[in-house]
C-alpha cells in the first residue's frame, strides 16, 4: 500500500505579503481611486483613437462656432470640426508622448542615480555638477532651443522632455540610494564578491523602486503639461492633429467677445483632468508607500 506524499505548501514571501498588502492599502484610498478612474477613461480613449467618436475628428462640419447643442454636443470650432470627437480623439497623441516621455526621464534618472549615489566620490561629484549647471537652466528654454535645432516632431518631443527630465530624477534616485548604501544588505553582497552592477540593480533598484514609482508618476503629470505647454507655443504636435493644446491654441482668440467659449473650455478640461487625474494618483501612492 503506498501512501500519498504530502504536497509542499508554498507560504508567500514578504516581499510578496509587502505587495499585496501595499495594492490592498491603494484599492482603499479614494483618492487613488478617482485619479485611477479618470486616466482610466482616456487610456481607453487613447486606445480606441477616432474608431468609436460620434464623428471624424478631422472632417469639417456644415456648421461653424456652432454652440454646443444635441447635434454637437461639444459645438464646432472655427474650422468646422467637431469639438466633442476631437476631445475624444485627442487623448491618443497624448498618452502617446507624455508616458514615453516620463519613461525615457525616469530610465535615464535611475541608471546614473544609482551610479551616481553607489560610487560617490569623483563620479558623483561629476555628474552632480553638470546635473546642477542644467538645472539652473530654465527648462523651457532648453526644451524650445532643442526642438528648434532638431525640427517639431513627436520623436523630438518626446526625447525632449524625456531628457529634461533626467536630472530631476537622478536627484531623487541618488538620495534614496543613498540611505540605502550603507545597509548590512549591500555590505554582505559587497562581502560575497558581487559586481557593482549586480548590486545596484539587482540588490538596490527593488528597495528604491517607492520612490522612483512616485517619481514617475509625479513627471507623468508635468509630461502632460510639457507636450500641452510646447504644443501651445508651435513647438509640439502641429495641425491638423487632435490634440488638446494644439485645439486650445487654435481657438483660444476666440474667447476675446465671450461667445465662443466651447472651443476652448472642453478641450483644455481635459487636459486640466488628466493632470488632476495623474497627480491624486500620485498623492495615493505617496500616502501608501509612506506608511
Amino acid at each position: 500500500m503506498s501512501t500519498a506524499l504530502p504536497v509542499p505548501v508554498q507560504v508567500p514571501s514578504e516581499r510578496q505579503l509587502a505587495r499585496r498588502e501595499t495594492l490592498r492599502q491603494l484599492v482603499r484610498s479614494k483618492t487613488f481611486l478617482v485619479g485611477f478612474i479618470v486616466v482610466a477613461f482616456w487610456v481607453f480613449w487613447a486606445l480606441v483613437g477616432a474608431a468609436l467618436t460620434p464623428r471624424d475628428p478631422l472632417e469639417q462640419a456644415a456648421d461653424v462656432l456652432a454652440r454646443p447643442s444635441s447635434t454637437y454636443w461639444f459645438g464646432t470650432d472655427s474650422l468646422g470640426l467637431d469639438v466633442f470627437s476631437r476631445v475624444l480623439a485627442g487623448a491618443t497623441g497624448m498618452l502617446e508622448i507624455a508616458p514615453l516621455a516620463m519613461l525615457l526621464g525616469v530610465a535615464g534618472g535611475t541608471v546614473i542615480g544609482l551610479v551616481t549615489g553607489y560610487f560617490r566620490g569623483l563620479v558623483d561629484e561629476t555628474i552632480s555638477r553638470v546635473i546642477d549647471a542644467v538645472l539652473a537652466l530654465p527648462v523651457i528654454v532648453i526644451a524650445v532651443t532643442a526642438i528648434v535645432a532638431l525640427g517639431p516632431s513627436t520623436m523630438t518631443l518626446i526625447i525632449v522632455i524625456g531628457v529634461v527630465f533626467i536630472p530631476l530624477v537622478t536627484r531623487t534616485v541618488r538620495a534614496a540610494v543613498l540611505a540605502e548604501r550603507e545597509l548590512d544588505y549591500v555590505q554582505a553582497a559587497r562581502l560575497r564578491g558581487e559586481r557593482a552592477p549586480y548590486v545596484m540593480f539587482v540588490e538596490m533598484l527593488p528597495n528604491v523602486m517607492g520612490p522612483i514609482v512616485v517619481e514617475a508618476t509625479v513627471r507623468l503629470g508635468y509630461a502632460i503639461f510639457a507636450v500641452a505647454g510646447l504644443t501651445f507655443l508651435g513647438f509640439g504636435v502641429q495641425p491638423p492633429a487632435p490634440d488638446w493644446a494644439l485645439q486650445v491654441a487654435q481657438n483660444y482668440q476666440l474667447l476675446a467677445g465671450g461667445s465662443y467659449w466651447w472651443t476652448v473650455l472642453f478641450p483644455a478640461l481635459a487636459i486640466a483632468s488628466l493632470v488632476v487625474a495623474v497627480n491624486l494618483i500620485a498623492d495615493g501612492l505617496t500616502q501608501v508607500l509612506d506608511r
